[in-house]
């Protein structure tokens, strides 16, 4: 393709980022042609339901529901999906590559599930995927990750991924609200779907992880490998005890290097109330990061949303036309057979602090009965805070917290379990990690 011959490209899709997609198409159309060095064009918007309102009007002859017409079509050099799920998406990528279509995509999950089909398919047909929007929305992190910090060995990286639990706890945390009442307030804020089961439950922020992963240290991850706890049963007495004890709980996706061992995780996880990544509010995402050169960095912004996902579409869309990501995806060698030189170290053997809380009998013993089960797993008491019970608790037992010291997580496991079992303690008890 000459340079100088426009960059036609077709919509897969035209939900809320779509419409955000089109909409910068077609209004910044001269400023968009001047940093990407030639017109980008957009000549086809494929959906179910050409009836269904859009969040912006198309040219009746822009819409189909034909995605063969686009596969045919040599003018369309790019195809961006943008219909979320993963079936049928993968099926469309899967073709619009084979048909000479570079694809940029948002669909973190089927780059979680499916990234090395994906990318063996573009590596065959001479293709290349972008997919900038795939993680943290606006955030520029997988750039950062793959170029700006390529000079670096990632040491660690903790994010708050998703902005739809991290407006939750941060609705909990200051107002107060039950993690009912703030599940809700987001559903009606429009940040939370009517069933937010993959974001409170965590597989969202754990395909967003795989690939960072991916890219940071070139592991293929099994998203169902990640050890991940959501924040649907999070309980608004655990946050208050965080505050009184100088924390904020946030679900954090954490990876971190150890030797050649690497270690990951989705949980909600205590941290220091003046750490940056605790001071991020409302449905925000942020992204902390430590490179043995650069040290520590911090990327934080917009992770949803028509236009900042929109911006981080055409972006991709903006270094096709140029040459960058073409140039970038055949060196980065991303979900590939090259030799890889890290292991995924299994969840039991990663070292942390912890926060227990328990429900136990208000009579003497009890706490030396704890320590005693903790003792026994080597799991040391940094801690303590015993209040009386909560007003209206029922069956006469107070809440106990212990903070640890740090400790192997398989013994810390075993050791809850052991306590759950104490005819001293209501279970289940309930713990977090510690992120100092």
């Amino acid at each position: 393709m000459p340079v100088s011959e426009p960059l036609g490209i077709a919509l897969i899709g035209c939900g809320t980022v779509g419409g955000g997609v089109a909409r910068l198409l077609r209004e910044q159309s001269e400023r968009l042609a001047v940093r990407a060095g030639r017109s980008l064009v957009l000549r086809r918007v494929v959906v179910r339901d050409p009836a269904k309102p859009r969040p912006i009007e198309l040219p009746r002859e822009l819409v189909t529901t034909d995605l063969q017409s686009v596969l045919r079509d040599p003018h369309i050099h790019v195809g961006v999906e943008l219909v979320g799920g993963v079936d049928w998406a993968k099926q469309a990528v899967l073709s619009l590559l084979a048909a000479g279509k570079d694809v940029v995509t948002a669909n973190k999950a089927l780059l979680a599930q499916y990234g090395a089909l994906v990318f063996d398919t573009a590596r065959k047909h001479g293709r290349a995927v972008a997919f900038e929007a795939s993680v943290a929305g606006g955030v520029p992190i997988i750039a950062a990750l793959a170029q700006c910090l390529a000079a670096n060995q990632i040491q660690s990286l903790q994010g708050i991924l998703n902005g739809t639990c991290n407006f939750i706890l941060t609705r909990m945390t200051e107002s107060g609200q039950s993690y009912a009442d703030a599940l809700a307030e987001a559903q009606r804020l429009g940040y939370a779907e009517a069933d937010p089961t993959l974001d409170v439950d965590g597989t969202d922020a754990a395909h967003k992880l795989a690939i960072l992963v991916q890219i940071a240290f070139g592991l293929s991850v099994p998203v169902e490998s990640i050890d991940r706890r959501g924040i649907a049963n999070l309980d608004a007495l655990d946050i208050r005890f965080a505050r009184e004890l100088g924390y904020t709980i946030k679900l954090l996706a954490e990876t971190w290097l150890s030797g050649d061992k690497l270690a990951l995780h989705v949980s909600p996880v205590l941290l220091r109330q003046l750490a940056p990544l605790a001071m991020i509010r409302g449905a925000y995402n942020a992204i902390h990061i430590v490179g043995d050169a650069v040290g520590d960095v911090l990327f934080a912004g917009q992770g949803a949303g028509q236009m900042p996902t929109a911006s981080a579409v055409v972006a991709d869309i903006i270094d096709l036309a140029v040459g960058r990501a073409q140039r970038t995806f055949a060196t980065l060698k991303l979900w590939s057979s090259r030799r890889n030189c890290f292991q995924l170290q299994p969840a039991s053997m990663v070292r942390s602090r912890f926060y227990l809380r328990l429900f136990v009998e208000d009579r003497p013993g009890v706490l030396a009965e704890v320590s005693r089960v903790l003792a026994n797993h080597a799991i040391s008491i940094a801690s303590v805070i015993q209040h009386e019970a909560p007003e209206n608790h029922e069956g006469g037992r107070v809440p106990l917290v212990i903070m640890t010291h740090t400790a192997l997580t398989g013994d810390f496991r075993m050791a809850v379990a052991e306590l759950d079992r104490l005819g001293c303690v209501a279970p289940p008890s309930v713990y977090y990690p510690v992120g100092d």
